[in-house]
């Protein structure tokens, strides 16, 4: 992930770069220079020759990625695939908050074979009431517009989806609705960042509101007829339940796979975990000195590359601790005891995958199938017959 722009056009309440622990922002260049770029894309070829890849990701975010202008997202794709030109293949997305993306930006993207992930919360009520500009005004009109255009005929092999962010408060079923209608290729609902020391946002009233949340909208997704679009989040826990590793470092036990480049170079762990305290994210790393498999030897991840062993010890017993595996990293964290505790959202965990689990396996029951540990085993003739959990477990 490449942090191209520090800055942001919007205010979003719940944003962990700008609202919370870690305001490192403030002290780093506002925009990625030529540099930086280009160190990076010889650190990414050197990691790719080194480990012998055919492909890899990167992600242009920030900040809003946008605000860097068409010309340089472009020119750190180029440098990106010249680097790696004869090696791998390199999958360029761009993650933005929708505002910017006009048809002639959108129109060099897609020349330039660089997706575009948008974030968008819901209907237009629902996505002001946290996504807005500075002065209050909302941005749905033009994400809702952005959204429009990257989905027409014209644009669609561009689109890579859509993120959200989990509120509550609102209906979960007309949330998913209310983003299905731009038929977007696969979506994702994320929990909003929160620790045991900046606790969630939370119905008191409800022991796990967050988890009756995304019980309701996986119900509304696994009972629709056909599959409607994909939901990471859903699929990886139904790929787990059937003995498959996780490739999500929101749930289960995989290994991190996520390095950030920062404006000033810095390569830094996951960016989420600049919720948790200052200087979270940090290594001290650069990618005008160090390499990436220099990162492999932080600390901080090589705790996040062992496994069960790096859980909690309230974790151990419970019998859903491989699918978990323990919840997202930074949601772990309690000033005093770091990062080995279980998820804040623990109780929002089990609920949400248990009933995924009872569902599934019930459903492979009720089909007449051999046993659960048989499809956990492997056996994709069987899987066949189950187009959804075909699709999740396949893709």
């Amino acid at each position: 992930m490449l942090k191209v722009h520090q800055r942001c056009n919007l205010a979003c309440d719940y944003c962990y770069v700008y609202t919370m622990a870690d305001q490192s922002w403030h002290d780093r260049p506002i925009l990625m220079s030529r540099e930086i770029w280009s160190a990076a894309a010889t650190a990414i070829a050197q990691h790719v020759t080194t480990h012998d890849l055919s492909e890899v990701q990167v992600i242009l975010h920030g900040g809003e990625p946008l605000l860097a202008g068409p010309e340089t997202i472009v020119a750190v794709t180029t440098a990106i695939r010249t680097a790696l030109r004869g090696t791998a293949v390199a999958r360029m997305a761009v993650q933005t908050n929708g505002t910017l993306l006009d048809e002639a930006t959108l129109r060099v993207l897609d020349r330039n074979d660089i997706r575009v992930g948008i974030s968008l919360d819901g209907d237009r009520a629902d996505n002001d009431r946290h996504r807005h500009y500075g002065d209050g005004r909302g941005s749905y009109l033009e994400i809702d517009r952005a959204l429009r255009l990257l989905g027409s005929p014209r644009y669609r092999s561009a689109f890579s989806g859509i993120l959200a962010t989990i509120d509550p408060e609102t209906s979960p079923v007309a949330c998913y609705e209310a983003l299905l209608k731009y038929a977007p290729p696969a979506l994702d609902f994320l929990l909003p960042h929160a620790n045991w020391s900046t606790p969630r946002p939370a119905r008191a009233e409800l022991a796990h509101p967050f988890g009756d949340w995304l019980v309701a909208v996986f119900d509304r997704w696994y009972d629709a007829p056909s599959q409607e679009t994909r939901i990471r989040f859903f699929e990886e826990i139904m790929n787990m339940v059937f003995g498959c590793a996780s490739r999500s470092e929101d749930i289960g036990l995989s290994p991190a796979v996520v390095a950030v480049v920062e404006t000033d170079g810095a390569i830094e762990q996951v960016d989420s975990l600049k919720s948790a305290y200052a200087g979270a994210a940090s290594t001290g790393l650069s990618v005008l000195t160090d390499t990436f498999d220099a990162a492999l030897e932080h600390p901080g991840i090589v705790a996040r590359q062992l496994g069960p062993a790096a859980l909690s010890p309230r974790c151990w017993p419970c019998e859903l601790h491989p699918i978990c595996g323990g919840g997202h990293y930074p949601h772990r964290y309690r000033a005093g005891s770091g990062f080995r505790n279980p998820s804040v959202y623990c109780a929002d965990l089990r609920r949400l995958i248990s009933h995924i689990q009872h569902r599934v396996l019930t459903d492979l029951n009720d089909r007449g199938q051999d046993s659960a540990a048989h499809i956990g085993g492997g056996s994709m003739s069987e899987l066949a017959r189950l187009p959804l959990i075909a699709s999740s477990v396949s893709g």
